[in-house]
């Protein structure tokens, strides 16, 4: 099954053809999963709930920031409230047959773009007995492949979660850094080295993934982090989204161990896991 290995100087990296995103990320029961970043995390978020939600019991999908609601093919069950007790009595007495449900606490008058739920109530909700799995979209990134948190706010990765991942673009590679390509580029500048304008390189995505005040700041020491690197469809071979996650694993950041190349919107949405041996 390998179809790709580097070895360098320090440790020997390989690659196996995995199809399904469970497999591909390594989820385990009970998981509370995170996805920051950007360019493609509620398309990521719906794949992997649709994925999982076989057999009894319910997936969650969230935010802790902000979504436009959903279609109906990606989530058949939505409950707005803002009361936890409703929310907790509702899935404790539908949940073993719901499949998959996505939760919000209101909705925007401004925008119609549903609002967050409580960190605390996932910590909650993931406790109950009918929860199989919540998956909660914890950044924002204003359609743009690629992202810096603001470190005032950003992201909003709730304590309880078990699985962190970052979402990366792959169309952001070779592109000028600019707010056009980068939400929050001026942040992006610091944390990177890059000068505005420059082309942005796969050591400096990789950069932005593990810096302290990157697009993982935030998150709990227990979880595991799995980068996901997105839309490898659009480039005609797999090298460029493959130096990229070498550059990442070579970072030797302690949480990552792997990373999945991909495109949410396809099925099988997995096409290579990159891993340290």
């Amino acid at each position: 099954m390998t179809r790709f290995t580097r070895t360098s100087t320090e440790h020997a990296l390989s690659s196996y053809s995995i199809n399904t995103l469970r497999d591909a990320l390594h989820i385990r029961a009970k998981e509370v999963i995170s996805l920051v970043g950007a360019g493609g995390k509620t398309t990521l978020m719906f794949a992997l709930a649709s994925e999982l939600k076989n057999g009894k019991g319910v997936v969650i999908t969230t935010t802790t920031t902000k979504i436009f609601p959903p279609s109906s093919i990606d989530a058949p069950h939505v409950l707005t409230s803002g009361d936890r007790g409703e929310i907790i009595d509702f899935i404790l007495e539908n949940g073993a047959d719901l499949g998959h449900i996505n939760l919000a606490s209101g909705r925007s008058k401004a925008t119609g773009k549903l609002l967050g739920v409580e960190p605390a109530v996932i910590k909650e909700l993931i406790d109950l007995e009918p929860v199989r799995f919540i998956i909660v979209e914890a950044d924002g990134a204003a359609r743009k492949p690629l992202k810096a948190p603001n470190p005032a706010y950003e992201p909003v990765i709730p304590p309880s979660t078990s699985l962190v991942i970052p979402v990366i673009g792959i169309e952001a590679l070779g592109q000028a850094l600019t707010e056009k390509h980068v939400f929050r580029s001026e942040i992006a500048v610091q944390l990177t080295g890059l000068s505005m304008g420059e082309a942005i390189s796969a050591e400096a995505i990789a950069n932005l993934i593990v810096h302290p005040s990157g697009i993982i700041r935030g998150r709990p020491a227990q979880a595991r982090v799995v980068p996901f690197i997105n839309k490898v469809d659009l480039h005609a071979d797999l090298s460029m989204a493959r130096e990229l996650a070498v550059k990442v694993l070579e970072a030797h950041h302690p949480q990552i161990d792997r990373v999945v190349l991909g495109q949410a919107q396809l099925k099988p949405p997995v096409r290579e896991v990159i891993f340290k041996e």
